[in-house]
């Protein structure tokens, strides 16, 4: 599991910028659910070889007449709650605050390992300015520059230190022909009734990994000689010997569970439609390259005209997931169950297909012979030959010259090709295009 690293403090004390440098700003937010976390967001960042989430929030403004606990945003908690550990962020232009002592008092009862990270400390790390915020009681402060890039690595090294050492050794091997799945899905879908429904119609012997209650909650079953283990963000939790599923929505959870999963099933609310959460998760799950399969969870509960607004729906606001294969299911009746079982196990046989080079070249020139790319300036992209580069999810890497010219409507011909030839479905395919340099360009005429 990724550790959690939560960003907590008052406003303008340079958390966000402390946020986009740990992430590397590569698309900085990348999983902003609306309506859920107006005042977090999360990001993926990477110290060497070890990754972890960070979790940006909003500032505290606490009323003095009611105390911070009570005043602080839900958002921030929550996020406090998720988190591994806190870097708590000050500013030492504007010195120790009133705000800054509260929110240290919060931290303390809060019981989180906690980093006192001092921002807009560029030259100043033996700066007599540092000295107050010993009072605040969080240990030795971290004088950093969010900015300019001083002292985050320091600072990085000493939260992630617990999670183990940076190390070269590979991770150890997976489990040979499990197939891991995630559900996801916002609150109330029926992600618990889907789960109880598997683990009581399979009559299955089942357990749950020991964890905090933010952890991801594995199941090991097998059904038809096919071994699964389900990760699963509903929050499962056992009860006595039965299991109870209890419908508690974690971001967190949910990112982790997507990063570790093989197939993510992307359970969708029939009587309340695509929402924009629905949107994000399946965005996240895009990048993050899994294959996936959509349920439209209680089918049964909605009308012909619903069903018809719904399907447009989807197909409007999930389009980017037109390679997902839909199954229509009601959780509480069991219907639909078998074929979805079906659709996930295509889905991770296609993340992991195999695909040879005098196949992929036959196929692209194939494409090109049927259909030319167009002309870019004064020559015509030349693409010579293809490869996999990667799996899950399938990367083809195809070789030429002039590439930088193919276009993103050729690209996507090139990957219907590519997909209709291995029967693809339910998972992203990842084209890259790389150019052979011309080996005079720098010589002179």
């Amino acid at each position: 599991m990724k550790p959690v690293i939560a960003l907590v403090g008052r406003p303008n004390v340079g958390k966000s910028t402390l946020f986009n440098r740990m992430t590397k700003s590569r698309d900085a937010i990348v999983a902003d659910f609306a309506g859920l976390t107006r005042d977090r967001h999360y990001g993926d960042g990477r110290l060497g070889n070890r990754e972890f989430i960070v979790i940006d929030t909003g500032g505290f403004e606490p009323d003095s007449s009611t105390g911070i606990v009570k005043e602080m945003a839900k958002q921030t908690r929550q996020a406090v709650a998720e988190a591994d550990a806190v870097v708590f962020v000050v500013d030492v232009r504007t010195g120790l605050s009133g705000q800054d002592q509260d929110i240290a008092r919060y931290l303390r009862q809060a019981n989180k390992r906690t980093f006192l990270a001092v921002n807009k400390a560029e030259g100043m790390s033996d700066s007599p300015l540092l000295a107050e915020f010993h009072e605040l009681g969080m240990g030795e402060p971290h004088p950093i520059s969010a900015a300019h890039g001083q002292g985050i690595r320091s600072l990085l090294e000493a939260v992630l230190e617990p999670f183990g050492p940076e190390s070269d050794e590979e991770p150890p091997p997976e489990e040979e022909g499990v197939i891991r799945i995630a559900v996801a899905g916002r609150p109330n879908v029926g992600k618990s009734t889907l789960i109880n429904t598997w683990l009581g119609e399979e009559r299955l012997v089942a357990f749950d990994m020991p964890g905090t209650t933010r952890d991801a909650i594995s199941v090991d079953f097998e059904r038809h000689g096919q071994k699964f283990k389900l990760i699963d963000t509903a929050g499962l939790r056992r009860k006595g010997k039965v299991f109870e599923a209890i419908e508690k929505f974690s971001v967190v959870k949910t990112l982790q569970a997507i990063a570790d999963a093989h197939v993510v099933l992307l359970l969708i609310d029939a009587t309340q439609g695509v929402s924009d959460q629905d949107a994000h998760i399946a965005g996240y799950v895009l990048d993050s390259g899994r294959a996936v399969v959509v349920a439209i969870n209680k089918w049964d509960a909605i009308d012909s005209y619903q069903r018809e607004q719904l399907e447009r729906s989807i197909e409007h606001r999930l389009a980017f997931l037109k390679f997902a294969p839909l199954h229509r299911i009601s959780a509480l009746k069991r219907q639909g169950l078998g074929p979805l079982w079906n659709a996930m196990a295509d889905a991770y046989a296609s993340a992991f297909k195999k695909m040879t080079t005098p196949v992929l070249t036959r196929l692209i020139q194939e494409a090109v012979d049927h259909q030319q790319p167009k002309k870019h300036g004064l020559s015509r992209p030349k693409l010579r030959y293809a490869h996999q580069g990667g799996m899950n999810p399938p990367i083809v890497v195809i070789h030429g010259t002039a590439l930088d010219g193919v276009t993103d409507v050729y690209k996507r011909y090139l990957e219907g090709r590519i997909r209709a030839h291995y029967k693809l479905v339910g998972t992203p395919l990842r084209i890259e295009l790389r150019s052979a340099k011309n080996p005079f360009a720098d010589k002179d005429a």
